[in-house]
C-alpha cells in the first residue's frame, strides 16, 4: 500500500498543502474548522499514525459531578483525569465543577453559566425541572453528555452508563438467593427520587422480587438524600421495628455507616446487603462478609467512555458517537 502523502491529506480536507504543512508542523495560523478537517483527514487516512498532532485551539468542557467525598463520584473524576491523561494530544480541557443534588436551582445556575464559555458538557445530575429546562436552554453549539444516570432533556446527545432496571433486577435475584426460601422483607435506600437511575433500580429490584422471589417482600422504598448518617438511621430504625427485616438493598453511599450501625443486630439474625460501586472501602467490607454483594457499573471507565464520547461529538476523535451502555459486574466474597 502507497503511503499517505501530505497531499493526500489535502485533497481529502480540500485545502492547499501550504495550509496542512502549517497544521502537521504545527505552525499556526490555521482556523480551528480547516484544523479539524485536517486532522481528521490525517487520522483517517492514516497519516504516519505515530504523530501525534495538537490541535491548536482548546475546547473546554465542563464536567458537573458531586465532590470527592462522595466515592461514587471520586471515581467519575478518576476516569476524567483518565481520559484528560490518555488524550492530551487532543487538547481537551476540562473543567469540574462540583455540583450538591439538593440544590438543582444553583445547578441549573452553573449550567446556564458554562454556556458562556464552554464547548460541550458532561455531567451527572438530578433530573429535576429547573435542571432539565437549564439543559435544554442550552444554544445547539454545545453537546451534552449525560454518564452514570441520564437526564430527558431535549438535545442531550449521548448517555453512557448502565441499564439500571437491568442492575436493579440483578440485585433483587441476588437478594432472593441470599435470603432463601424463608422470606421476610427488605428495604430499599435510594439517594434521591430525581435521579432517573435510582428510580429505575428501585423499580427492577421490586419488579423482580414479585416474579421471581414472592417470599421476599419489599417493606419500604426510602429517599437518603445522599446522606450517610441518614442512611445508617434509616437501616437502624428499620432493623429495630421490623424483625421479619432480612435484606436491605442500598442504591446509594453511606455503606460503612449502615453496616456499623446495624453490627449489633446482625449479630442476632441474618440481614443480607447488597449495595453498588466497588469502592476500597466496600471491597474490603465484602470480603469480611460484612455486605454480601456489589454490583459495580466500573464509574472510571464509563467516565473515560464519556469524555471520549464528547470527543467525537466536538469533532476530536474519529469514529461514531452515541449512547454507550456499560456492562455492570458482580462481586462476591469470594470474587475479591
Amino acid at each position: 500500500m502507497a503511503k499517505v502523502t501530505l497531499e493526500d491529506v489535502a485533497q481529502a480536507a480540500e485545502v492547499s498543502l501550504a495550509t496542512v504543512d502549517r497544521v502537521v508542523n504545527r505552525r499556526g495560523g490555521v482556523s480551528a474548522d480547516k484544523e479539524a478537517a485536517i486532522l481528521s483527514a490525517a487520522r483517517r487516512l492514516g497519516l504516519d499514525r505515530s504523530l501525534r498532532v495538537t490541535p491548536t485551539a482548546a475546547k473546554r468542557i465542563a464536567v458537573l459531578i458531586q465532590p470527592p467525598s462522595n466515592p461514587f463520584h471520586a471515581q467519575l473524576r478518576q476516569g476524567i483525569e483518565q481520559a484528560r491523561a490518555i488524550h492530551r494530544d487532543l487538547n481537551l480541557l476540562f473543567q469540574i465543577e462540583r455540583i450538591d443534588p439538593a440544590q438543582p436551582d444553583r445547578i441549573a445556575a452553573q449550567i446556564a453559566r458554562a454556556a458562556a464559555w464552554a464547548d460541550g458538557m458532561i455531567l451527572t445530575v438530578p433530573a429535576a425541572p429547573q435542571i432539565v429546562a437549564a439543559l435544554e436552554a442550552l444554544p445547539p453549539r454545545i453537546p451534552v453528555v449525560t454518564m452514570a444516570d441520564d437526564v430527558p432533556a431535549r438535545g442531550r446527545a449521548a448517555f453512557v452508563g448502565p441499564d439500571d432496571r437491568q442492575s436493579g433486577r440483578v440485585a433483587g435475584d441476588l437478594m432472593g438467593y441470599l435470603v432463601g426460601q424463608g422470606g421476610g422483607d427488605t428495604l430499599v435506600l435510594i439517594g434521591r427520587f430525581d435521579m432517573p437511575g435510582h428510580g429505575a433500580r428501585s423499580g427492577g429490584f421490586i419488579d423482580v422480587l414479585a416474579e421471581r422471589h414472592p417470599a421476599l417482600r419489599v417493606a419500604d422504598v426510602l429517599e437518603t438524600h445522599e446522606d450517610k448518617a441518614t442512611a445508617a438511621a434509616m437501616a437502624l430504625r428499620a432493623a429495630r421495628t421490623n424483625p421479619d427485616l432480612r435484606g436491605i438493598y442500598l442504591c446509594t453511599t453511606g455503606c460503612s455507616e449502615l453496616v456499623a450501625a446495624l453490627t449489633p443486630i446482625r449479630q442476632t439474625r441474618p440481614i443480607a446487603i447488597v449495595t453498588h460501586e466497588q469502592t476500597p472501602e466496600r471491597r474490603l467490607m465484602l470480603k469480611a462478609r460484612k455486605v454480601q454483594a456489589i454490583i459495580d457499573q466500573r464509574p472510571v471507565l464509563e467516565a473515560r467512555l464519556a469524555a471520549e464520547t464528547m470527543a467525537r461529538l466536538i469533532g476530536r476523535l474519529e469514529g461514531a458517537a452515541g449512547s454507550i451502555a456499560t456492562e455492570i459486574q458482580i462481586l462476591m466474597p469470594e470474587s475479591v
